[in-house]
């Protein structure tokens, strides 16, 4: 896979344009800096008059990080005017008044000047000096035209391959194809229909929890809501997702991930007939099967069960122990249980029918038959004194494992 945006399964883009001269470069790191520079934006000819260093130069290889094809075609030559002998119109790139009656112009000017007389199939050369001082009076004198940047005047001097940089962008933009890559469109604008749908929803959820105060205020309210998401020129996947999430702030989570659905009293009921029936019975009479009601009431726990739960997990003293909650064990369903220690706790309601009661003995006979102890909680202590329950159970655990209370 690509990385940093190099990508070399794509085409190359070699589009005529126009020569970089590099005049006595000094650094053979700021020779591969400006071949990078000149990768980016689609220009390959690069020549360089009397550079400092031997060539090739493995420093030079370094800093191109890839863009070897320009290294590899470089030309040397001895002098700027042998550099520049074949081309028809020069730029000379500089951060200094050379007090020469030249045009200055800045990068997008020079590549609206070179775009037509590249294509014409001309020779556009590209002047850029040394990295200490720049170019010469005598050789800014050889160009047609001076480029300068709009740079802060009391630190004007920029790095080779920067400069580089900044012209061959400009000539890119012009020249190329434009941007390589847009913003993906996944799904269609919404419809008004879609968008007023949502808007009655978040109305009604909002006048639920009397969000429009005061009551005077409320057309103004709703109007700047309502230009709130149409200037965001939303998807039909943005709405979707916007009503989403609106329903589930309004109808709330009530399972362990707050993913239930059942309200406190609901999962209550649905405790009492798992507890009458079993979790592999029927209802009464045998008009429907109650199988698959326990992964309902693991979803949807009680309020008793997500206290015992949520302070049971954050308590030092039953890390490791591998507590589960309402996990089946056989046909039996134990309110939390850990595996490991062979221990079961069961939730007691205070208005247990005796049905229930009859069904929760046979379960714990049932667990305890098969080597679990079993630990029955009052739902009125959870309620009471979390704590308080917790200490009990940690008094149930074998010895060497009890650690400190937190």
């Amino acid at each position: 896979m690509p990385g940093a945006g190099t990508d070399k399964t794509r085409e190359w883009a070699d589009l005529p344009g126009p020569v970089v001269v590099l005049v006595e470069p000094q650094l053979g790191q700021n020779i591969g800096a400006a071949a990078r520079a000149m990768a980016n934006f689609g220009l390959s000819r690069l020549r360089l008059v009397k550079p400092r260093e031997p060539w090739p130069n493995e420093q030079a290889r370094i800093l191109a990080a890839g863009a070897d094809r320009i290294l590899e075609g470089v030309a040397i030559y001895d002098t700027l005017e042998a550099a520049i002998g074949d081309c028809t119109l020069v730029f000379a790139t500089t951060a200094r008044a050379h007090d020469q009656a030249k045009p200055v112009i800045d990068a997008p000017e020079a590549a609206r000047l070179m775009l037509p007389r590249v294509q014409a199939g001309d020779n556009v050369a590209l002047l850029f000096g040394r990295e200490r001082y720049g170019l010469e009076g005598r050789e800014v004198a050889l160009a047609d035209r001076i480029i300068t940047f709009p740079v802060n005047p009391a630190f004007a001097s920029l790095n080779l391959g920067q400069a580089v940089l900044l012209v061959a962008y400009e000539w890119f933009k012009l020249a190329g194809s434009g941007l390589p890559f847009a913003m993906p469109q996944r799904s269609a604008p919404a419809g008004k229909e879609q968008v007023l749908a949502f808007f009655t929803t978040l109305e009604r959820e909002l006048d639920n929890v009397e969000f429009f105060r005061p009551p005077e205020k409320r057309a103004t309210m709703l109007t700047n809501l309502r230009n709130i998401v149409l200037r965001m020129e939303p998807t039909q996947q943005d709405m979707q997702t916007l009503h989403g999430v609106i329903t589930a702030i309004a109808d709330g989570r009530k399972g362990p991930a707050r993913g239930g659905i059942l309200e406190n009293d609901e999962a209550a009921m649905l405790r009492a007939l798992l507890a009458q029936h079993g979790s592999q019975g029927a209802a009464p009479g045998g008009v429907s099967p109650v199988r698959g009601l326990a992964r309902l009431l693991r979803r949807n726990p009680t309020d008793a069960e997500r206290a015992l739960w949520d302070a049971l997990i954050k308590d030092r003293r039953f890390a490791g122990h591998a507590f589960k909650r309402q996990v089946p064990v056989g046909q039996h369903i134990p309110d939390i249980v850990s595996f490991p220690l062979r221990l079961a706790v069961e939730l007691v309601a205070g208005d247990e029918s005796a049905e229930a009661r009859k069904t929760r003995g046979e379960r714990c006979a049932w667990l305890t038959a098969r080597d679990y102890r079993v630990v029955e909680v009052a739902v009125a202590d959870v309620e009471a004194d979390a704590a308080k329950v917790l200490d009990r159970l940690a008094d149930a655990l074998p010895s060497a494992d009890v650690a400190s209370k937190p």
